[in-house]
């Protein structure tokens, strides 16, 4: 008993403060604790860190950096805002809002100054919405990569890509390693690229599972790592959180469940619950999520919504005023002859290349096929609330799968029998057979068809905008005119493939104060619990404004949930 005469409850560890999942965020807020001065406790459910982080592109989108004015793509924050304002109206005034564009700089320069953590932005990456204050580069950031090797056996912990996006038994590929790697006698350049990929690939599956050189969202993660190795923070694995405990109105430590039994963490500053999200909660994605929306996700399997029904059961609130619970991606799926099954996240390489079109279950065309996956979703949304549109099928021609590929399909394949006998791609020497294959009518397919190739030769779709904005024009053809986005479906024979909206990670989680305090439904900070990353509700209220505005936001406000445990709020003028 305490003084009080309330049972004393007994920990199995304590630690100052205790972190709940090792993506981005969770990282993050370890990473800050343990430099402040705190003991820091990390505990991941898998035997892996980096979470949806890992199998991203690793982007973070932070206004106005450092970074991006030494590499001579400036950005600032008031353009920022000026954009935010033409996306969320009225709730552009969010004080976390405020917090975020006013630390993100900040949480740059702390990471790059005290850790491995390091970025850089490219020249080019636009943001997705063609509205006044967009950037055309400068405000998302990538990741520098990282050599897995200096990892040692801790590179094992670091959770692969998506084994859809590696090639050559585990080698990572970048955007701008593909024309290499599919032209190597193109050039120079091309060549010396190519054979110094490959080499390097070579020598690692020598000693390694997969390829080492690290990059996009897998270089994060490992520099993430990387550092916390450095300041030897305690990460527990396969340590899957059961619930908080709270004592006198306070969080105190949370339970959860080991290979080894139940165990009881202490946590004498703060919780920080970095989980994940809605991932693959059965119960919350029938709560929030909208029908249609329920069978495909892109988070790991191992993101089941621990964290947020943690919290709602310590009385927090789920914040549900989003435009939208989650951000999508239109993804096509395919069983391998190994019974693995791929889900394919279509981000850019075909949907706004020239030479393909999406339509729904009436065979006409319903979204800029060339817009941002989350807004590509969407468009098929809002289409299947008057017509079926789940799945929507993309169309082309041969020639585009040739020049482009089309999901799981590399440019160049010439041998598509093993796509058409597993039902992933459908074939037609007509239009009006393709059409009867994926269930569409024919006359509308066709119709739909002469429609858009009328556009392409004139290069202005009359419909949907295609090719109109930065973002389709950057992720089109540039050698094709005068659409970059657009050119004729010629001959067959024709080409479909079904997709499905996949949730990339939850828009809705537990409602959060600037500091990333968790609130009850009053409005009230719960004492010692605060949540980060996919666990807190979206400050874009699921809205997508651009590459990188979830892993962005969950590593500030992670940083600035560490520094407020840390009483270094007032400090660093946080409060």
């Amino acid at each position: 008993m305490d003084v009080t005469g309330r049972p004393t409850i007994r920990w199995d560890a304590e630690t100052d403060l205790l972190v709940v999942g090792a993506g981005a965020a969770g990282m993050t807020a370890a990473l800050t604790g343990a430099l402040e001065g705190l003991k820091v406790m990390l505990c991941e459910k898998s035997d892996m860190v980096g979470g949806t982080t890992a199998t991203s592109a690793g982007t973070v989108w932070i206004p106005g950096s450092r970074q991006s004015e030494a590499a001579g793509v400036p950005d600032s924050i008031e353009a920022a805002k000026t954009y935010l304002a033409a996306i969320l109206g009225e709730n552009a005034g969010d004080a976390r809002l405020a917090a975020f564009l006013a630390s993100g700089p900040a949480v740059l320069d702390y990471l790059q100054q005290k850790n491995s953590v390091a970025f850089a932005p490219p020249p080019v990456h636009p943001d997705y919405h063609a509205q006044p204050g967009a950037a055309l580069g400068g405000r998302a950031l990538g990741a520098l990569p990282f050599d897995g090797r200096k990892l040692g056996e801790d590179f094992a912990r670091v959770r692969p890509p998506r084994r859809e996006f590696m090639v050559l038994g585990g080698m990572m590929v970048g955007k701008t390693d593909i024309p290499s790697l599919l032209h190597p006698l193109h050039s120079w350049t091309n060549f010396s690229t190519a054979t110094r990929l490959l080499a390097r690939q070579a020598l690692d599956r020598i000693k390694h599972p997969r390829g080492t050189r690290l990059i996009m969202g897998n270089a994060l993660v490992a520099r993430l790592l990387d550092s916390l190795k450095q300041h030897a923070v305690e990460i527990r694995y396969q340590t899957q959180l059961s619930d908080l405990i709270e004592d006198d109105g306070r969080i105190t430590g949370a339970v959860f469940i080991t290979n080894d039994g139940d165990i009881r963490v202490g946590a004498r500053r703060g919780v920080v619950l970095a989980t994940g999200g809605i991932g693959w909660s059965g119960e919350l994605r029938r709560r929030l999520f909208p029908d249609g929306t329920h069978t495909y996700s892109l988070s790991p399997d191992s993101n089941t919504g621990d964290g947020i029904l943690a919290g709602e059961r310590a009385h927090g609130e789920i914040a549900r005023d989003m435009a939208s619970p989650a951000l999508w991606m239109p993804s096509s799926v395919m069983s391998q002859q190994d019974g693995h099954l791929s889900v394919f996240p279509h981000i850019m390489l075909d949907r706004a290349k020239p030479g393909l079109i999406a339509v729904n279950r009436s065979g006409v065309r319903f979204v800029n096929e060339a817009n941002s996956y989350h807004d590509f979703v969407e468009g098929m949304l809002r289409s299947h609330r008057t017509v079926p549109s789940i799945p929507s099928h993309l169309i082309c021609d041969r020639s585009f799968v040739r020049d482009y590929g089309l999901g799981l399909i590399h440019p160049g394949t010439r041998d598509l029998t093993r796509f058409i006998e597993s039902g992933y791609l459908f074939r037609g020497d007509s239009i009006a057979e393709l059409a009867q294959h994926i269930d569409v009518n024919g006359e509308a397919l066709t119709g739909t068809i002469e429609r858009h190739n009328r556009f392409a030769e004139t290069g202005v779709d009359e419909d949907f905008g295609r090719g109109s904005s930065e973002l389709n024009r950057f992720n089109g053809d540039p050698t094709n005119k005068p659409n970059p986005c657009m050119r004729r479906i010629g001959p067959g024979p024709y080409f479909a493939v079904a997709v499905w909206p996949a949730d990339l990670a939850s828009s809705a989680g537990l409602r959060t104060d600037a500091n990333g305090r968790v609130l009850t439904s009053a409005g009230q900070p719960i004492p010692g619990l605060y949540a980060a990353g996919a666990d807190a509700a979206s400050i874009f209220r699921g809205t997508y404004p651009g590459p990188g505005t979830m892993i962005g936001p969950a590593m500030v406000f992670a940083w600035r949930a560490a520094m407020d445990v840390a009483g270094k709020s007032n400090e660093r003028g946080l409060t």
